[in-house]
């Protein structure tokens, strides 16, 4: 019986390319050159499309498969694949969430206590030899018992709230309704208002047309000069304009991100600025959930051509 032919759009790590090559025929657009004339040539025979949430699948290349079924995403963002042609064609999507959550969060976290802290500045100060020719390192700023903003109470931001529930912060959060499961925290329906409460604003909301610069300006003025925004959602959510105007500007204290418009060529803004932390889109990054990740992406693909139930459908 002949495997099913599936386009990979992106480079995998070995662990995931071997069991990948041995279930499914891969055809691997990343490594054409004339990438139109390699869809002409194998479109035809695709029947799946697995994929990376930053890279996704866009409209040309879902109509250059019109055999197409599904489409496999490797991370929880969909953003980036066509959902209005999938849905046209009655394509499947998956994902892969729960599996990367809870590194996410710790990311999120680790990155609003380094920058707090000035972790990264304090250790280059002992490196090169500051500490014994300047003295101390200047003062920072505190994380207990100081105000948080979560911006999207699902699977991440829940995650991320719990771990700062144990620095004693007082944490509000918005979403489109209060959740039963976050009793313990103030529910705050507007962005606006949630950024006024926030002395670390956490944007871990998924990215739609709905949430498309849900941080705006206005928001960024709201968190304000001593405050901080955390972003490990998708780039898309944040209005990197306004956020690059208000951090030069200093009014906004600082911003720790992981997500970029146009990552890895990232506005060169960015590195003129002394108050952000920048992170290469990593925060899934540790062997064992980029493993777990690409073993779902391969059960989903799987489970289609088994004609069994989905394990995470989008669509």
């Amino acid at each position: 019986m002949s495997k099913p032919d599936v386009l990979q759009i992106g480079y995998y790590p070995e662990w995931d390319q071997e069991p990948l090559d041995n279930a499914f025929t891969m055809h691997r657009y990343f490594e054409a050159e004339d990438k139109a004339a390699f869809l002409s040539k194998v479109g035809p025979h695709i029947t799946g499309i697995a994929t990376r949430g930053d890279l996704g699948a866009n409209r040309a290349i879902i109509e250059a498969c019109p055999k197409l079924e599904i489409i496999s995403i490797y991370g929880v963002g969909y953003d980036a694949v066509d959902l209005a042609a999938c849905k046209e064609k009655g394509i499947r999507v998956t994902n892969t969430p729960d599996v990367l959550t809870n590194d996410v969060a710790d990311l999120g976290v680790a990155m609003m206590l380094g920058l707090s802290r000035g972790m990264v500045g304090a250790s280059e100060w002992v490196r090169d030899g500051s500490w014994a020719t300047k003295g101390l390192y200047p003062l920072q700023r505190r994380i207990w018992g100081r105000k948080a903003g979560v911006l999207g109470l699902g699977r991440i931001g829940y995650e991320v709230a719990k771990r700062l529930a144990g620095f004693d912060l007082d944490i509000a959060y918005s979403d489109v309704t209060a959740k039963e499961y976050a009793k313990d925290w103030t529910y705050i329906a507007d962005p606006v208002a949630l950024a006024q409460h926030a002395d670390f604003l956490f944007v871990t909301l998924a990215a739609s047309a709905e949430t498309h610069h849900i941080v705006n300006r206005e928001v960024i003025d709201a968190v304000g000069p001593d405050g901080m925004i955390i972003n490990v959602s998708r780039a898309a959510n944040v209005d990197e304009a306004a956020l690059l105007d208000a951090l030069k500007a200093k009014r906004l204290g600082s911003a720790a991100l992981d997500v970029f418009e146009d990552e890895p060529a990232l506005n060169p803004r960015f590195l003129e600025l002394d108050n952000v932390m920048l992170q290469p889109h990593h925060a899934s990054g540790t062997y064992e959930t980029r493993k777990a990740m690409g073993k779902l992406m391969r059960d989903n693909l799987a489970a289609h051509y088994a004609d069994e139930k989905l394990l995470a459908e989008v669509i």
